[in-house]
């Protein structure tokens, strides 16, 4: 298990499009990523499990490998606990990390699952990116579009949706 963690990295999921006309395999693997309404995101990691997931449904959405700085802002400002509360370093003390910081490095380096933890909500809300979408919202982001896989790029689209 221990090389798995070392493995395994930090993926950021983004829903980009409705799913009015998609399947119905389609509809209930957003649900089950919690991707429920657009510009929401979920941190996951790259298991075969999640992985399979994305690929189902990356007419609908866009992942790539999140940086350190990147989970670290997005749980800074988008995180929230039950009640619509902002996480703080007294949430991060009493489950055993010293700050925020510390709580989104274990996140980034998968010891932990974000989703896990106790009294927060498991996705973020984000803004419509800064000056939009660069390309088509229907095409695949290697064709010049916004859906699917795009690596390293992800972390360029959430700080225009924070």
């Amino acid at each position: 298990m221990g090389q798995e963690a070392k493995e395994r990295k930090c993926i950021v999921a983004v829903r980009i499009r409705g799913a009015i006309r998609a399947s119905r395999e389609v509809r209930e693997t957003l649900q089950m990523l919690n991707l429920t309404r657009n510009n929401f995101a979920v941190l996951v990691d790259n298991r075969p499990a999640f992985l399979g997931m994305l690929k189902t449904a990356q007419n609908f959405i866009t992942w790539g490998e999140a940086s350190k700085e990147t989970v670290n802002m997005i749980i800074k400002e988008r995180a929230r606990l039950a009640g619509n509360k902002k996480p703080t370093d007294e949430y991060a003390q009493k489950n055993g990390y010293e700050s925020l910081e510390e709580l989104a490095e274990a996140i980034f380096n998968c010891h932990i699952e974000y989703w896990k933890l106790p009294n927060v909500k498991p996705v973020f809300r984000l803004h419509p990116p800064t000056k939009g979408f660069k390309g088509k919202v229907k095409k695949a982001y290697g064709m010049g579009g916004e859906l699917g896989y795009r690596g390293e790029k992800i972390n360029e689209l959430i700080k225009r949706m924070t």
